[in-house]
């Protein structure tokens, strides 16, 4: 007994210094709180996909960006996978590690800054291919944008692909996942693996290692979701002979280049491509502002993907929405609500990568009517009808 008593109050006093040390609640795995019934996922709406976590909250791609943001509502955690010097799969954006860690700080690992070519560029940094697990592991995230909170600087690990994975299969409802193979031609001239396997490889396994499988809604599918997103076409072709899971074939700006076949945004945008490479993807995910043009902070006329996309029943997954003013164009009145109405409704998305799935999630709780008739539109719908009733009495 007096061993359980000492348990409980080590329990209860680092408790209290967590969540004094960070301001906000660091919430707990929903395993952690004992729930046995797992919601399905809402297949009526767009997805709501948790652009590497809540990192409009949290330092991007860490355990608490993405439990905030399945606690706000997300349908899809979001992240980018790359590989370490021994061949770890780790979820990290950038294939530098000095923007989103406090690598710089660490002595010991002042030499091994160096330059690779990265997109036909040369790149300085501490390279994330250069490092091992054990080394990353004691680097501590940061975010990346100075005008967020910057309260949780220096708290948190990076996380393995394998510990993403562990979060979203932890909560208490479905939650799907949304890896993408980021910088494959890098990773694969810089990490060895055996047998000959490459990164593509290593990322499938990982996927089936957990049981993610089955094609877009199967039963296999609806039990543990997954979206499979690249900006490089053959890596998405290639990973088709081995996984029938369903994959996002991510667009970027018009000026950029695919790093693997070197192709122009008219190319992979066009009728014949897109015939193509519905073949083996079931949506696309392109930047926003390439949908829909922006022209000194105002949007002009859109553009026909969404509709040439749909018309080959591709989805269309835009990136990236943003709450702060800087992001927002000036037709949304500084305004994300705005924003999110405009996207979904006037433009047709199927799914929005957005850093404050809080706000998405809200906006979508009270603008849809399908959520039921005691959800905040369809009280308000009853106001209406109570008024127009009222009026015409």
């Amino acid at each position: 007994m007096r061993n359980m008593a000492s348990l409980w109050f080590v329990s209860v006093l680092l408790n209290s210094f967590f969540w004094g040390s960070f301001g906000r609640p660091f919430y707990p795995l929903p395993s952690q709180l004992g729930y046995k019934d797992h919601a399905p996922l809402q297949l009526f709406r767009p997805f709501n996909i948790a652009h590497r976590g809540s990192n409009g909250e949290f330092p991007e791609e860490t355990a608490p960006a993405y439990m905030r943001a399945i606690k706000e509502g997300a349908d899809f955690i979001e992240t980018d996978i790359l590989a370490t010097k021994d061949g770890v799969l780790m979820c990290h954006h950038d294939v530098v590690l000095d923007y989103t860690t406090d690598i710089a700080n660490h002595k010991e690992f002042a030499g091994r800054r160096t330059t690779y070519e990265v997109q036909g560029q040369n790149m300085t940094g501490w390279f994330i291919v250069d490092f091992t697990l054990e080394e990353l592991k004691t680097l501590r995230a940061k975010q990346r944008y100075s005008f967020r909170d910057q309260q949780y600087n220096g708290k948190f690990q990076i996380i393995t692909f394998e510990e993403f994975i562990s979060i979203a299969l932890a909560a208490n409802r479905v939650v799907g996942i949304y890896p993408e193979i980021k910088n494959p031609i890098f990773v694969n001239r810089h990490v060895k693996w055996s047998n000959g396997k490459k990164f593509e490889d290593k990322f499938v396994e990982t996927l089936v290692k957990y049981g993610y499988k089955g094609a877009y809604k199967s039963k296999d599918w609806l039990k543990k979701p997954v979206f499979i997103q690249s900006f490089a076409p053959t890596s998405l072709v290639y990973i088709s002979n081995v996984t029938d899971s369903p994959k996002i074939f991510l667009i970027d700006d018009v000026t950029v280049r695919t790093d693997d076949t070197n192709q122009t945004y008219e190319d992979i945008t066009s009728d014949h491509y897109l015939d193509y490479i519905k073949e083996y993807v079931i949506g696309i995910g392109p930047w926003k502002d390439t949908v829909v043009p922006p022209v000194n902070n105002y949007l002009t006329t859109a553009t026909d993907l969404v509709a040439r996309a749909h018309a080959r029943n591709l989805q269309v997954h835009p990136y990236t929405y943003r709450n702060e003013n800087q992001f927002l164009h000036f037709n949304f009145h500084q305004d994300p609500y705005d924003e999110y109405d405009y996207w979904i409704n006037a433009i047709g998305v199927d799914g929005l990568f957005t850093d404050f799935t809080g706000s998405l999630h809200q906006y979508q709780e009270w603008a849809t009517p399908a959520y039921g008739k005691n959800s905040a539109s369809g009280i308000l719908h009853k106001i209406a009808s109570l008024i127009s009733s009222s009026k015409q009495g």
